[in-house]
């Protein structure tokens, strides 16, 4: 089997140097570099990962806590969990998915066993009982969302309140005189998952700015019969043109069928503002005017400001919470601008 020692003879070098230009931890000459990753490639040399674990004290793998519990959005996950993956592996190292809902257990087990060298994790709660344990833990933690309190944690999200101001404005601007949200279900609610009040937050003050009657229909039971309920009452509460504001993505499609089914066409009698992703409100019928949950741009900072926690030699950085500034795409199911 080819070594680290292999790989020095051929190049030249000392083994150490070898070492530095593989961990990046010392300056290398361009030259020398140059000649250590001939000989890495020549050799078709894979360090192995037990020894270089033993050597750095580190795993080179990052823990992803991903509780996909009742309400969760598996589909608008992936997004996130793709790019983690993809910006964990341009930095040589491996993802471990913990995907149990073990709550403060998890992260202990993750953290006492040396299984990782850092943590992210997802879905978190407006008060969330796992975050004081996060913070106490001897490895970087990075979260993507926003709690109450988040204990000295880095948080990086998009900006959920900016997003709820710019779907109203956009219905303030189209001339509707109320504006309906249709929420999410109720284990969403009742968990408190962080950006769903921070998005109605948002919402409920662009609505008073601009003097516009809001409602908010929650909770919203998931499937067809749970649009159709909540579209019969957002219609009650919408006047003729109602402006609909779906802030919940697995929603978007079948609130849209159910005012189809109702002779109600988004884009021509009202109009309806999805919070999701481009590529859901592309494959919508119609296309979904949206408000991008921008899920790469997030987790690209996420693992930026994360392996920033991981290098000794860095500064932490200046501000615990990273915002993403979201974007607003206008398809058909909103009325012409005026």
């Amino acid at each position: 089997m080819v070594t680290s020692r292999d790989v020095a003879r051929v190049a030249g070098v000392s083994q150490s140097t070898v070492s530095y230009v593989m961990s990046g931890r010392r300056s290398i000459s361009a030259k020398t570099r140059q000649r250590v990753e001939a000989a890495i490639e020549q050799l078709t040399y894979q360090p192995n990962a037990g020894a270089r674990a033993l050597a750095s004290q580190r795993t080179q793998v990052i823990g992803l806590v991903v509780p996909f519990g009742p309400g969760a959005d598996t589909t608008g996950l992936l997004p996130f969990i793709e790019t983690i993956a993809g910006c964990v592996r341009d930095e040589d190292h491996d993802v471990l998915l913990v995907t149990a809902n073990e709550g403060s257990a998890g992260l202990s087990r993750l953290a006492g066993r040396s299984l990782c060298d850092a943590i992210v994790m997802m879905d978190i709660e407006a008060d969330d009982p796992r975050i004081p344990v996060a913070a106490a833990l001897q490895i970087p933690v990075i979260l993507i969302g926003v709690p109450d309190d988040s204990a000295g944690l880095c948080c990086v999200d998009l900006d959920f309140p900016l997003a709820g101001r710019m779907a109203v404005a956009e219905l303030a601007a189209l001339g509707h005189d109320q504006v309906v949200l249709i929420g999410h279900p109720a284990e969403v609610v009742e968990r408190d998952i962080n950006f769903v009040r921070r998005f109605q937050r948002g919402a409920a003050a662009a609505a008073a700015a601009h003097g516009l009657p809001h409602h908010v229909v929650a909770p919203v039971a998931p499937g067809r019969a749970g649009a159709e309920a909540a579209v019969e009452e957002a219609l009650r509460h919408g006047g003729e043109r109602p402006g609909i504001v779906v802030p919940n993505s697995q929603a978007v499609q079948p609130v849209l069928q159910a005012l189809l089914d109702r002779g109600r066409t988004p884009g021509r009698d009202l109009s309806l503002i999805g919070l999701c992703t481009d590529t859901v409100a592309e494959a919508s019928t119609p296309a979904v005017t949206n408000v991008s949950l921008e899920p790469r741009d997030v987790s690209r900072r996420a693992m930026q400001t994360l392996f920033r926690l991981l290098d000794r030699r860095r500064e932490p950085p200046a501000e615990l919470v990273d915002l993403v500034v979201p974007r607003l795409t206008r398809r058909q199911t909103t009325l012409p601008a005026t």
